[in-house]
């Protein structure tokens, strides 16, 4: 273990943010560059040796904790990257965008502020790239196999990975026309620059995965003669049908989807814009759905210099410690401020939108709310509590509804849906198709980065035992886990 009495002599500290002042003039990630390492050995000496270990539990992906809080204490960087890979392909993504369902599991945690797990993965994963410790792995041999994964997101490019390392040849086919999915467009630039993704895939692009970006499985290119060509398919396309809100008034001009909103942004980053098609500049913003989909759309909201931004959620305010119905070590919902919530706004908890008011030229002006309430499980308005709101831009961040079937993929295949209408598959992430698997949010349904990641890396080693007979691929999980998530 690390320092025995870590734990007790040191309190949790976490990375310090840029002032609100000076982020909101850029799009750079919002910690102040270089202040996490310095803190990094102190804070994993409080990884406490507990004995049973919850945060393995809590963490899909099974990774060994412990044992790397004890090699960055005592800042052997190296080992530390070679226990964290060992479990998670891409710890960069996960230490940034991950809310630690580990720190929640945390033995620690029971009476004081758990380990800062997720600060500490990400200085080790940094240091490695800084160091040189990150490196192709490219297989000693041929297996002579073919594989196609469709989709670029975690789930994707872990599956394709992990399928490269074992010696398949891997292409990877995505819609868009840069790699990442909605890593690349739908997680903004404050939260994690691009250069991340970027370097990920020239290592793997070295080890010898292929990508095709611009080609949609289903429109492009028949999903049956995608199998032809390939000896096995992994589809990664994840949950990408949003779920709308049908108000009246929905279609005035200025209502969006945040999938419609985000990537627009990040494609001004990426250079092809000068300035976004769609822009809350000088606006009266609100956004529609308290989740991190909505705070990614407050914080580019803040950047590109909203009038007022306000978010919307219909359930009530979490509180700030564990409801009873979620204890330790069970993932509880918390009142949370990210950073973007830091720069400003208003959150209103508790409301329903009831239609939405235009001008004369069909763009929205006001959003109409009303106050609700739980009585005896179901959803209530509370009369007089009507109100209209100024929404000059208006963006639905209310999750997801399933995988998109209207471009040909899941009919062209002749895959089968589970009763939420997602794709079906057995423990080992097999469709009902011979050779296709499915990994990630299109199985799953909406879920976290370290799920999907999870998924791919056992859908991989699914693929790998279909290939070959057999597998040394790790399998993290099966499709029925849930481990200690609510």
């Amino acid at each position: 273990m690390a320092d025995p009495k870590g734990f007790l002599n040191h309190g949790r500290e976490v990375a310090r943010t840029r002032p609100v002042d000076v982020r909101l003039k850029d799009w750079n990630e919002v910690y102040v560059p270089g202040s996490l390492l310095p803190i990094i050995p102190t804070q994993a000496s409080r990884c406490m040796d507990c004995g049973i270990p919850f945060c393995h539990n809590g963490c899909p992906l099974g990774n060994l904790i412990p044992e790397w809080n004890d090699y960055a204490y005592r800042e052997d960087w190296s080992a530390a990257s070679e226990r964290l890979h060992a479990t998670n392909n891409f710890p960069e993504f996960t230490g940034r965008l991950c809310p630690a369902p580990c720190e929640s599991a945390c033995v620690l945690g029971i009476n004081q502020p758990a380990v800062t797990i997720k600060n500490v993965e990400v200085s080790i994963i940094d240091k490695a790239w800084d160091t040189g410790d990150v490196a192709p792995q490219a297989p000693e041999r041929l297996s002579g196999k073919t594989v196609a994964v469709i989709g670029s997101g975690p789930a994707g490019l872990a599956a394709a990975q992990q399928l490269t390392r074992a010696g398949h040849t891997v292409a990877v086919y995505e819609r868009a026309d840069r790699v990442g999915g909605l890593l690349r467009y739908g997680i903004p630039e404050f939260k994690m620059e691009k250069r991340h993704i970027n370097r990920r895939i020239e290592q793997m692009r070295a080890e010898g995965t292929r990508f095709r970006t611009g080609i949609e499985i289903g429109r492009d290119l028949k999903a049956t003669d995608l199998r032809k060509r390939y000896d096995a398919v992994v589809i990664a396309a994840g949950a990408t049908v949003s779920r709308d809100l049908p108000a009246p008034g929905r279609e005035l001009n200025g209502i969006h989807f945040a999938m419609e909103y985000l990537p627009l942004a990040n494609k001004v980053q990426e250079g092809d814009f000068v300035a976004p098609p769609i822009t809350a500049e000088g606006k009266h913003v609100v956004v529609i759905g308290g989740g991190d989909t909505g705070a990614d759309c407050v914080g580019t909201a803040h950047r590109q210099g909203a009038a007022s931004v306000t978010q919307l959620e219909i359930m009530p305010q979490p509180g700030e410690d564990r409801a009873p119905h979620q204890p330790w070590p069970t993932f509880p919902m918390l009142y949370k401020v990210t950073s973007a919530h830091e720069e400003g706004g208003e959150r209103v908890y508790s409301v329903s939108t009831t239609h939405f008011e235009g001008d004369e030229d069909g763009n929205v002006q006001w959003l109409h709310l009303v106050e609700v309430e739980f009585i005896d499980g179901k959803l209530t308005q509370k009369s007089g509590t009507e109100r209209k709101i100024p929404a000059q831009l208006v963006t639905l961040a209310m999750g997801f509804t399933g995988t998109d079937q209207e471009n040909g993929l899941v009919s062209q295949f002749g895959l089968g849906l589970d009763e939420r209408g997602n794709i079906a598959r057995d423990a080992d992430f097999a469709t009902n198709v011979p050779g296709v698997y499915v990994a990630g949010d299109a199985g799953r349904g909406q879920s976290l980065i370290v799920w999907a990641i999870a998924e791919g890396r056992s859908a991989a080693r699914g693929v790998d035992r279909f290939l070959t007979g057999e597998s040394e691929l790790p399998a993290p999980i099966r499709p029925t886990d849930r481990s200690l998530m609510v």
